[in-house]
């Protein structure tokens, strides 16, 4: 897709926002490549990390929304359909994505559209178990908010960084070089975040209990 190489190129605020709009529904556009290069040329001055974030933020919440509203009538007769699709197979999607990511969101509840919007392969399906499951949208909106916001300050953050050490026309290629790394150092902070929490939740429990 040319045209979206031609926006990567040139990143102002309304290619953030729109190509991370896609990214959040079904078309394959990874955020890394997005929201980091964009935080890299913030920290050059050529634009605001804190406008970074937020329209980075404010694309993923309307892409999510799309996939919401389309799990909250198509139904999933009609997404796995077109998961199975020509189209589907196009923006790398399947019935077995779709399917992991509704194990994902029934196992975890309600606030798996936040931890989910930071895991790789199900950050930008979460959303269609959420419609499927007729969340209560303002709800959904809320998490979804908290998890980009998360996800995409941690990509701003790296970017920022990068621009200290990385030369501008090195900095794809170490993104695509570190990209596996970072994906999985983000899944191992978000599984730690997690069991912290559940940990907490235990022990206040325990104590609620005793009193």
């Amino acid at each position: 897709m040319t045209w979206i190489t031609s926006l990567l190129d040139n990143l102002n605020y309304p290619a953030i926002f729109f190509l991370m709009m896609l990214e959040s529904t079904v078309v394959p556009v990874p955020s890394e490549l997005v929201v980091s290069p964009a935080a890299y040329h913030a920290a050059g001055g050529n634009l605001n990390i804190f406008l970074v974030i937020l329209f980075s933020t404010l694309g993923a919440d309307l892409g999510a929304t799309i996939n919401y509203l389309a799990g909250y009538y198509l139904g999933r007769p009609l997404i796995y359909k077109f998961a199975n699709s020509k189209v589907g197979h196009l923006c790398l999607l399947n019935q077995q994505k779709v399917e992991k990511s509704e194990k994902y969101f029934y196992n975890h509840g309600m606030f798996a559209t936040i931890t989910g919007r930071l895991i790789p392969g199900i950050r930008h399906l979460i959303s269609i178990p959420a419609g499927l499951s007729k969340m209560n949208y303002w709800k959904f909106l809320l998490y979804t908010t908290i998890g980009a916001g998360v996800w995409h300050s941690i990509l701003a953050a790296l970017g920022w960084y990068m621009h200290a050490i990385v030369p501008e026309d090195q900095l794809h290629d170490k993104l695509l070089e570190y990209g596996d790394y970072i994906k999985w150092g983000i899944i191992a902070i978000v599984l730690l975040g997690i069991a912290y929490f559940m940990v907490k939740k235990l022990i206040i429990k325990k104590r609620a209990i005793k009193d």
